[in-house]
């Protein structure tokens, strides 16, 4: 449980109190509007139907208050730099925002779910009750009507028996505004289904766009006022005594303790919840523009093995921490799509580098843009949007740190292996970090080419430095058969790799987890290690597992934390 709470005690607190607001919001307006004087008359043309549509309807509210803030990421990446109170414990947490913001919709689905039924059930009610089924009082409440002459208000919406429950639906504010919502939303979550996110990530990409239409529906759905109340604010006449009234609706406006009940539709309350979430999300936008406007040039172009493409490019006043990512956005592929790509150049390097991999629609038509640019010429206009920070940023934070990357998933730890070639080479005195164990898994043996020149130059650095103990690196080639290690074992003597043509042998199959952490809890007493993976959620959860199993709560001995990269 220690261990548990040293790398999840301030996650699950914070799911603790977002879903305890969540609880107290539900019951506090189920109990207002199911239990509330006001509402009285109204229960008795809709019945328990009115607690159940209102309370969802307040949790909506906070979560749509939510939802937009995760992905606000300028505002994240504000949180994650500037602030002294932002420690490595809280900046894990921003490191999930993606996750969060998964948890936000998941309640919207739910509440929106709950508040539709409860409101359809209301429409067939309010119906019912006109029709006087419901009996006396139920229909002498749906008769009263805006009369000039009696100054009331009506509580039935449904003014006519022509109205069906569809009509109404489809001919007033909320109803219109309710399916278009409900539709929009369901667009966006099955969309954002894995399979579809990453096979047809066009498909996602445009249809969460909706949120545009999701949100201004949200903010003039509560202009209708369908659900009324009691008015009691009126200071002219003898306040309406529901107790004592609503037994005899034959005296209504006949002595002075029953003056005939007049009612009024809450003001809408959705815009002020998310009005300053709207606001910040534009400024995003806003920003996103004019780095769209910013000139970028190329550097170089350089196709890899693998369908790997290699773009540097020159951006003036941009700056980059290790482990960052940028969006970029290619016009002549799609003016609107912005694909995120971490970078695998340094800080130290005039330029910044982004390797892509060939993985869907846009990432195809942009490789073979390259492959038919002739050699020294630019290529297509490009827009960068960032750089945004990530959980790499805090590898220099920790004296140990393990780097876990899987296939493309390798990029972030490219940056962090430049940069630490760079400040070996200019002795740099504020690099804490004493040891970095670093591992790697590809399904091809070509996988390997474009990052293993990288490795040679940081192998022989470490050996002219007499710092051979300062990089650990392990390569797994995890997709291999029999003819893969027949042609190791001829050429086993070699003091080189015969894949990568380093001095570290190539591993054939997945890494032995438990081993490997073991062996850094041995090797490492007494030292804070941070865990970084770039990779599939699988592996997140196998090496979170391992954190939480190998960490010790005595703080004199060793400390894994996990972190992962999230886009």
């Amino acid at each position: 449980m220690g261990n548990w709470i040293i790398n999840q005690g301030l996650s699950a607190f914070i799911l603790v109190v977002w879903m305890g607001i969540n609880i107290f919001l539900f019951v506090y307006f189920y109990l207002f509007y199911d239990r509330g004087p006001r509402f009285e008359y109204t229960r008795e043309l809709l019945g328990s139907a009115l607690a159940w549509a209102r309370a969802p309807a307040a949790v909506l509210n906070f979560n749509c208050m939510l939802i937009l803030l995760p992905v606000c990421r300028n505002l994240l990446s504000l949180l994650r730099g500037s602030f002294i109170c932002c420690g490595r414990t809280m900046r894990k947490q921003l490191d999930k925002n993606l996750t969060f913001h998964k948890l936000v919709a998941y309640m919207i689905a739910l509440m929106t779910a709950v508040h539709t039924v409860a409101h359809l059930l209301n429409v067939e009610w309010y119906t019912n009750s006109l029709q006087g089924r419901y009996g006396p009082l139920a229909g002498n409440l749906s008769m009263l009507d805006d009369s000039p002459e009696l100054n009331t208000t009506f509580l039935n919406p449904i003014r006519s028996n022509s109205t069906t429950p569809t009509i109404f639906v489809f001919t007033t504010i909320a109803g219109l505004t309710g399916v278009i919502i409900t539709l929009a939303l369901i667009l966006m979550i099955t969309s954002s289904m894995e399979v579809i996110r990453r096979s047809y990530f066009e498909v996602f990409w445009y249809t969460h766009h909706l949120f545009i239409i999701f949100f201004a529906g949200l903010v003039f759905h509560g202009a209708g006022r369908i659900v009324r109340g009691l008015d009691d604010d009126d200071d002219d006449e003898t306040p309406h005594n529901v107790s004592f009234c609503k037994d005899q609706p034959q005296n209504w406006g006949k002595i002075a303790e029953c003056p005939i009940p007049q009612f009024e539709g809450g003001f809408p309350q959705t815009w002020k919840w998310v009005i300053g979430p709207m606001i910040i999300y534009l400024c995003e936008r806003l920003l996103r523009f004019i780095r769209y406007m910013q000139p970028i040039s190329y550097r170089k172009i350089v196709i890899r093995p693998s369908k790997v493409l290699e773009l540097q490019l020159v951006k003036p006043g941009f700056k980059m921490e290790v482990g960052q990512y940028v969006f970029l956005n290619c016009p002549a592929i799609s003016q609107l799509e912005w694909h995120p790509f971490t970078m695998t150049s340094a800080p130290e390097e005039d330029f910044f580098s982004v390797h892509i991999r060939s993985a869907g629609d846009w990432t195809e038509k942009l490789i073979k843009m390259a492959e038919k640019i002739p050699e020294g010429g630019q290529g297509p206009k490009m827009a960068v949007d960032g750089p945004f920070g990530t959980a790499s940023e805090d590898v220099f934070d920790y004296e140990v740190s393990m780097l876990v990357g899987a296939g493309i998933g390798v990029t972030p730890f490219a940056s962090i292996l430049k940069s630490i070639w760079y400040k070996f080479k200019d002795a740099d005195p504020k690099l804490r970090t004493k040891k970095i164990y670093f591992y790697w898994l590809c399904r091809e043996t070509y996988a390997f080419e474009w990052f293993a020149d990288l490795l040679q130059v940081l192998e022989k650095e470490m050996e002219e430095r007499g710092m051979t103990e300062f990089l650990t690196y392990k390569l797994y080639l995890t997709g291999w058969d029999q003819s893969h290690v027949n042609h190791a074992m001829v050429h086993f003597d070699k003091d080189t790799d015969i894949i990568t043509g380093l001095k570290q042998k190539t591993h054939y199959g997945r890494p032995n987890w438990d081993k490997e952490f073991e062996q850094v809890r041995q090797e490492n007493p007494s030292s804070v290690v941070g865990t970084f993976l770039c990779g599939p959620q699988a592996l997140a959860t196998v090496l979170e597992k391992k954190c939480v199993k190998y960490s010790d709560v005595d703080p004199r001995k060793t400390k894994f934390y996990f972190n992962k990269e999230n886009f």
